[in-house]
């Protein structure tokens, strides 16, 4: 389902989004098979985030001064449209977090934790990782929503980002993601004319040479695509 947020929407749409996600995302739809539909019964399930959850998450972290940056899938749809998602992603240190008692967490892998506020979950992006901070620090811009700004992550911050994840999706398998993270990648490079060889420079210090010669080959492909596109609108 492709969706959008709009300048000035209201915090609510992003609660909206999130339980469009959860209620019909791929598992809620009646095509799986008897056994696999009793195996997800017996499975816990996510629960849809309601509208004050979600408004409550960010007049606490405004009125906390809690400093943080939207990134992931609902920082895309402020500048393409895209598709609902599950949860809300946030940029932010340990210790910030600890400043949110209603925080349950999870699971944390390194520097991610999976956590829950109250009805909404929160992917926690932690800046104990030195190129997590630098986003943090250089590509933020705050969003005007109706209720309040969102420090939110700039078109090249968010190409960063997906940059850093691309070689570890790849030595994981894990194409679905990699398919989805390249296309973010084309969208918004196309749509904002991200400069990407700034981005390789960052990137020269946390990931290792042959990672970087093969983004640099998949950012190639990217462009040559953007470049066809380009030419085939002026036929």
């Amino acid at each position: 389902m492709n969706v959008t947020l709009a300048p000035g929407a209201s915090l609510r749409r992003i609660a909206e989004i999130v339980r469009n996600a959860v209620l019909f995302g791929p598992d809620a739809w009646g095509g799986a098979s008897l056994p696999d539909q009793e195996a997800k019964s017996s499975q816990p399930q996510s629960v849809p985030p309601t509208d004050g959850d979600v408004l409550e998450l960010f007049t606490l972290l405004r009125q906390r001064q809690i400093p943080y940056l939207l990134v992931g899938g609902i920082a895309m749809l402020r500048y393409v449209e895209g598709r609902n998602t599950e949860d809300i992603d946030l940029l932010m240190s340990l210790p910030s977090l600890k400043q949110l008692p209603d925080f349950t967490l999870d699971e944390q892998n390194g520097f991610f934790i999976k956590a829950r506020f109250r009805s909404v979950r929160v992917d926690v992006l932690l800046t104990a990782n030195a190129l997590f901070a630098e986003v943090q620090q250089c590509f933020g811009a705050a969003h005007r929503f109706a209720e309040l700004d969102v420090p939110t992550a700039t078109p090249g911050g968010l190409v960063l980002l997906k940059l850093y994840a691309l070689p570890s999706l790849y030595r994981q398998g894990q194409i679905d993601r990699v398919t989805v993270c390249e296309a973010d990648i084309t969208s918004l490079v196309q749509r904002y004319r991200c400069d990407v060889e700034p981005l390789f420079q960052r990137l020269q210090s946390h990931l290792i040479e042959s990672d970087l010669q093969e983004l640099r080959g998949i950012v190639r492909d990217i462009q040559a695509r953007i470049a066809r596109f380009e030419q085939l609108k002026r036929l």
